[in-house]
């Protein structure tokens, strides 16, 4: 059976995403797209040469017979409107991130979700299914490198937009960390910490860069993360788990080792699309596969109200300059 798709937000994740499902994947179709400017909208359904229906309304979308699952990557501020939305209409629904722009979203999220008795959400977080995150899981799960102790990350962007602000260092840019440790650690954070180095002369008046932010898990584990988005040479992710044992470092992408005019060089991506490309068609194709199995699989409704929990935490910590707890939240039996 083809999942019928309906796509809420053309911007370029979800053109994207339009892309993947229609062109990469298996077993779902394009069948409905919304977006505010409806000439992007129409551009995409154009371009990937699909019979879609255009709406100038996601909830009249939501509402289509014909739609079976809906993708929601649409602005941030929207999600947790249609997200409701399709869970009260009985619709899978896969949504990138954030899952809400607060913790009190994602938990009317959550509620609807638990009234509809089954798990119809999956989150877009990608990192779990990106294979050198999945290469350090292994490698704490096994006990290759004995108990972690300490993680050091960095998140760096070549540049951001003028309407890219202070906070957004964490809510954009910082919640896939927020995400991925907690899975690699299988651990929850207790507080964090943010302080500011030294501001980069390529940073607008309205965001302090770089970052740093500081975490301690539940079982102790300190975690730094560098957030640097205006660092110029490219799109690098770090993440080395510092263990009892050993060191594990994620696996850099791969990339063609050039000799060229007495250098030695390897090419450095600039584009966050390109970087966790195949783990965007592995995580997509987990949700339709999940669909078709009538069971979900992926990062939960849970998992984005932890990472807005521990957001909107650090967020505070960027205002108080202060340590600031993190109290999560136990998590439903329903999430188990």
């Amino acid at each position: 059976m083809t999942i019928n798709i309906g796509v809420i937000g053309t911007g370029a994740i979800g053109a994207d995403h339009a892309r993947r499902i229609t062109e990469t994947l298996t077993g779902g179709a394009i069948v409905a797209v919304n977006d505010v400017n409806l000439s992007q909208a129409k551009a995409v359904v154009d371009k990937l040469n699909i019979e879609a229906t255009v709406y100038d309304s996601g909830h009249d979308l939501i509402n289509d017979d014909n739609v079976h699952a809906v993708l929601v990557t649409s602005w941030g501020p929207t999600h947790e409107e249609f997200v409701v939305a399709a869970v009260n209409a009985g619709k899978y629904v896969f949504c990138e991130k954030p899952l809400a722009t607060s913790a009190q979203g994602c938990r009317n999220i959550i509620e609807a979700e638990m009234a509809a008795g089954k798990r119809l959400v999956q989150v877009g977080f990608m990192r779990p299914y990106d294979s050198g995150y999945r290469q350090l899981k292994s490698a704490i799960d096994t006990g290759l490198i004995g108990e972690p102790l300490m993680i050091h990350c960095a998140h760096r962007n070549p540049s951001v937009p003028e309407a890219y602000i202070t906070p957004m260092a964490i809510h954009d840019t910082l919640i896939h960390e927020l995400d991925v440790l907690r899975w690699l650690l299988d651990d929850d954070y207790v507080s964090a910490q943010v302080v500011f180095p030294r501001k980069t002369k390529y940073a607008h008046s309205k965001v302090a860069d770089p970052q740093i932010v500081l975490l301690e898990t539940k079982k102790g584990v300190r975690i730094d993360v560098e957030v640097f988005v205006n660092c110029k040479y490219g799109y690098d992710i770090q993440c080395s788990v510092v263990g009892e044992e050993g060191i594990a470092n994620l696996p850099e992408p791969q990339s063609l080792l050039i000799r060229k005019d007495a250098k030695l060089s390897n090419a450095i991506l600039m584009d966050w699309k390109d970087r966790f490309i195949a783990a965007y068609d592995v995580e997509l194709q987990a949700f339709l596969d999940g669909i078709s199995a009538g069971k979900l699989t992926g990062p939960s409704s849970w998992d984005g109200m932890a990472a807005a929990v521990a957001s909107d935490a650090c967020v505070k910590a960027q205002e108080s300059q202060k340590i600031e707890p993190i109290e999560m939240p136990v998590r439903p039996a329903f999430y188990d």
